[in-house]
């Protein structure tokens, strides 16, 4: 009798132990409240083919954000001046739910019609079509300061320099040029001398962070380093323009760039 309640008793001890280790599960899935097809994009122009352009996302339950070439933003609708004139396409990325996506627009524009920041204007001047092209403000031997070395860490110290480099010591583009503009992209061509073929690329100007990037090319003097092609815009005026590293792969620190308009 004994036995049998001792067997009862580790009988019931060995269901409370598994019926405590199994959970409670309630599982909850995520949905997809639409397909891709069913996200609707909508671009509205302030005038017909004009550059102002508001883009949304108009479809409930369905969240994201818009990258629009010049910045992204955090929202499903944003409204920005475009610099560049022909067809655009902007992109949405976002979640339908239970996955993620992207969904680009067309847009076609056809005339600048809304003036642009004014640095589009002194960095490609005010034909954007045509561009511009800048060249170094000082040659080799001149004493001015126009390629040095300066601090790194912070575009405030761009000015203080350690060394110019530039007055004994010039990058072989020294005496080259490159050209900005925008005739249906952000073209950008960097020439090795006056007269050589252009290593042509493109160029993104990042108004709000003060940055200068570019792509598939080179910029005049990046013998200096800068592999990712990014320069902090120290001032940018119709008639100078000075860029600054903030770490130069070649030297370990900071270095300057100052252009002005090719005459």
């Amino acid at each position: 009798m004994k036995i049998n309640k001792i067997i009862y008793l580790l009988l019931a001890i060995f269901m409370l132990t598994f019926s405590a280790c199994d959970p409670i599960v309630d599982e909850k899935h995520l949905e997809n409240s639409t397909d891709v097809a069913g996200v609707e994009l909508v671009a509205t122009q302030s005038t017909p083919g004009g550059n102002k352009i508001t883009l949304s996302m108009d479809t409930p339950g369905v969240t994201g954000y818009w990258d629009y070439g010049l910045d992204k933003a955090l929202t499903n609708e944003v409204t920005f001046v475009y610099p560049i004139p022909g067809k655009a396409t902007f992109t949405f990325i976002g979640t339908l739910g239970a996955e993620f996506f992207t969904k680009t627009i067309d847009v076609q524009i056809n005339q600048l019609d809304t003036p642009l920041d004014q640095d589009w204007y002194d960095l490609v001047g005010t034909n954007t079509v045509a561009g511009k092209t800048w060249v170094f403000d000082g040659e080799q031997g001149s004493g001015r300061f126009w390629w040095f070395m300066s601090p790194n860490g912070s575009a405030e110290s761009a000015m203080t320099a350690w060394w110019n480099a530039g007055d004994c010591c010039a990058p072989s583009d020294a005496k080259g040029k490159m050209h900005f503009d925008l005739n249906g992209a952000a073209n950008y061509n960097h020439y090795e001398t006056a007269t050589a073929t252009p290593k042509k690329g493109t160029f993104k100007l990042d108004i709000k962070n003060k940055q200068l990037t570019i792509f598939n090319s080179t910029m005049l003097g990046s013998a200096a380093g800068n592999k990712d092609g990014v320069y902090t815009i120290v001032s940018l005026e119709p008639n100078k323009m000075v860029l600054y590293l903030n770490n130069s792969e070649t030297y370990g620190t900071g270095w300057t760039f100052v252009f002005v308009p090719q005459t």
